[in-house]
């Protein structure tokens, strides 16, 4: 059975830098059996703090402009919807992450994902009885 996974900036920015060799094998090897195992779900956030991230690590807007289309190329982007926004609030208010990590929280849940894979999150939690965070390193 196919699953659908979201999957957090902080894990492209490991597989497509290798400042961290450790976590760059991890973030390949996850992505590359997901893309061939079960659906990857980001939202446009998760495209934004990739560009941003990479910008700050100095890479050149062209190397960064092939990188999201070959993510975009493998995975499901969705759009942050008012209905994403409001999800967000509410999950803000009951789990206390920021804002942004609630963000994706909310469209992870709204995306009927089992599997959040972040760095940042509290790994093993599970939100709302159906979406757990797996951190992988």
């Amino acid at each position: 059975m196919i699953e659908r996974v979201f999957v957090d900036s902080n894990i492209f920015i490991y597989a497509y830098t290798s400042d961290d060799e450790r976590r760059h094998s991890i973030a390949r090897d996850l992505l590359r059996n997901n893309v061939s195992k079960n659906e990857i779900v980001l939202n446009v956030q998760v495209l934004n703090e990739f560009y941003s991230v990479m910008s700050r690590y100095k890479y050149p807007h062209d190397g960064i402009k092939s990188c999201l289309n070959e993510i975009i190329e493998q995975v499901k982007v969705m759009p942050l919807e008012l209905e994403t926004v409001n999800r967000c609030l509410l999950i803000k208010e009951k789990y206390c992450y920021s804002w942004w990590d609630s963000l994706v929280l909310a469209s992870a849940m709204e995306n009927d994902c089992t599997i959040l894979y972040s760095e940042d999150l509290q790994c093993g939690q599970i939100i709302e009885n159906r979406l757990t965070i797996v951190n992988p390193f």
